[in-house]
């Protein structure tokens, strides 16, 4: 007790140098015993190290700042109590002041301390965020930023972007165009995939990613990735919301090569991947239906029975590149009828009637 009540009178009254050494043990003592946090937290030792974190000038005072960082890392650690009082000492207020500091804005413990207090987004307690999303678009967006400092950043945004509300001040700070881009790196697909999956289910979110060139050729490239099978099904459902009851947002896709890539994937993907490719290509069979169109490429029903067929054998190798070869074929087969029907009129007049009846039985899918 004597230790605590001493650490806590430096932090308050100390100098400099005393606050950075109370920093260091207050992280100590909270890591050694959950329920010395509780006893901190009623000295007032958050407010203090909130403070400290915008103490000094640029550059000076660094290691201070960090070890203040990292303490109220380790308070906010399993505590709702303590996270709220970080919130009401200021912290979010004093972010900017934060962003200025080159050196510190680098480092990690600030990512890692908007990661702690953003998970106050899934409880009753409300505050306003919106201050937060350009500073973790920035750090996202940096050539210099290290993989764990991305990720930090990705889950962070994506904790407040389950609540409704934040999502017009995450569209406006230029969260979509940085995660499309994010969504592109392997290494961080699918956390930036899950984190544009809650922003489409609100009206700013959904029009954004629809208005962003990026989308459609990002999309579609993320669902041609086999070795991710979590990325294919956000990518596709993704795509399933944005083509639902939005003819502009198919025409995209289908000038952006997607078909194919759904063809594939309803044969190749995941159960639920399957499901949502087949659900994709049929809207644009109905299309071609409407238009009067005869198509020869595979019909809608066939692929089904393909994916039937291939899912009790998805596990082997051979089973695989067998699908892919008829997914080849039958593409190769239908351009080899779109070119055909692109001749003249009295080279079409001269195809023989078999291959009219054949035509005209196969009808499938638009491409």
């Amino acid at each position: 007790m004597t230790l605590i009540q001493k650490s806590a009178k430096q932090l308050n009254f100390g100098s400099y140098e005393e606050k950075e050494m109370a920093a260091k043990e207050i992280k100590r003592l909270a890591m050694a015993d959950g329920c010395v946090k509780r006893l901190l937290a009623e000295l007032g030792i958050v407010r203090s190290l909130v403070s400290m974190l915008t103490d000094g000038k640029d550059g000076d005072g660094l290691p201070g700042r960090i070890s203040a960082a990292e303490a109220l890392i380790e308070l906010a650690k399993g505590t709702f109590r303590n996270k709220v009082l970080m919130v009401k000492a200021g912290l979010i207020t004093k972010l900017q002041q934060l962003m200025d500091n080159k050196e510190f804005s680098r480092r990690q413990e600030l990512p890692l301390l908007l990661l702690s207090i953003s998970s106050l987004a899934k409880t009753n307690f409300h505050f306003a965020p919106r201050q937060i999303f350009p500073f973790l678009i920035r750090t996202l967006n940096s050539k210099e930023t290290p993989l764990n400092t991305r990720l930090t950043c990705l889950e962070t945004l994506y904790n407040f972007s389950i609540q409704l509300d934040n999502i017009k001040s995450m569209v406006t700070s230029g969260a979509i165009d940085a995660l499309l881009i994010t969504s592109l790196d392997k290494e961080t697909s699918e956390e930036a995939l899950s984190v544009l999956s809650n922003l489409i289910l609100s009206a700013e979110g959904k029009r954004g990613i629809e208005n962003h060139p990026m989308a459609p050729k990002t999309l579609i490239e993320i669902m041609s990735r086999e070795e991710n099978p979590r990325c294919q099904e956000l990518a596709s459902y993704l795509v399933l919301v944005l083509a639902h009851g939005n003819k502009e947002q198919r025409r995209k896709m289908h000038e952006c090569g997607i078909v194919p890539v759904l063809l594939q994937l309803a044969l190749l993907g995941s159960p639920l991947a399957q499901k949502r490719a087949l659900k994709i290509l049929e809207w644009y069979k109905n299309e071609g239906h409407e238009k009067g169109c005869v198509h020869s490429g595979p019909r809608l029903e066939t692929v089904s029975s393909l994916v039937l067929s291939s899912t009790s054998d998805a596990n082997t190798e051979q089973n695989n590149i067998a699908v892919k070869r008829m997914v080849k074929q039958s593409l190769d087969r239908n351009m080899t009828s779109l070119l055909q029907r692109a001749t003249t009129s009295r080279e079409f007049s001269s195809i023989s009637e078999k291959a009219l009846v054949f035509s005209s039985s196969s009808k499938s899918l638009p491409y």
